[in-house]
């Protein structure tokens, strides 16, 4: 597996909100999941109920090759950072639903007071924008 570029590893640790994009019989839609990212691993681990629209979505259709995103916000053009990204969702089980926990309560460890339903999302392209670099900077990345 290709590494990702430290650029796109770095602006990913700093932020802990994705949006999650799925599709059934043609309709969008897109949820907003806090994440931990497994650097190890490459995958973002984040938790939603088995009844959620986009985890039934999913499910239903056996479609969980999904679109994401994570933004910073900003006014400020010349600052403006972004991914956008690729990849396949996973139910969490055994061995690697325990791992991930691990990892998940580490960055929000007041998580231990609900019931998790861990998911793993393995991205297979990753394109950061990164204006810092230049307008319109892409960083490419792909597994």
């Amino acid at each position: 597996m290709n590494p990702i570029d430290k650029r796109i590893l770095d602006f990913i640790r700093e932020h802990h909100i994705l949006t999650l994009a799925v599709t059934r019989d043609r309709q969008p839609w897109c949820a907003t999941c806090f994440y931990a990212f497994d650097e190890v691993r490459n995958i973002f681990i984040f938790t939603s109920e088995d009844d959620t629209r986009h985890i039934r979505d999913a499910a239903e259709t056996g479609n969980y090759r999904v679109a994401g995103a994570i933004a910073l916000e900003t006014k400020m053009i010349g600052k403006i950072r972004g991914v956008q990204f690729t990849g396949e969702m996973f139910k969490l089980e055994g061995e690697e639903l325990k791992a991930a926990k691990k990892h998940y309560l580490k960055q929000f460890p007041v998580a231990r007071l609900s019931e998790l339903y861990l998911w793993g999302l393995c991205p297979g392209h990753i394109k950061m924008t990164d204006n810092r670099l230049g307008f319109g900077k892409k960083l490419m990345w792909y597994a």
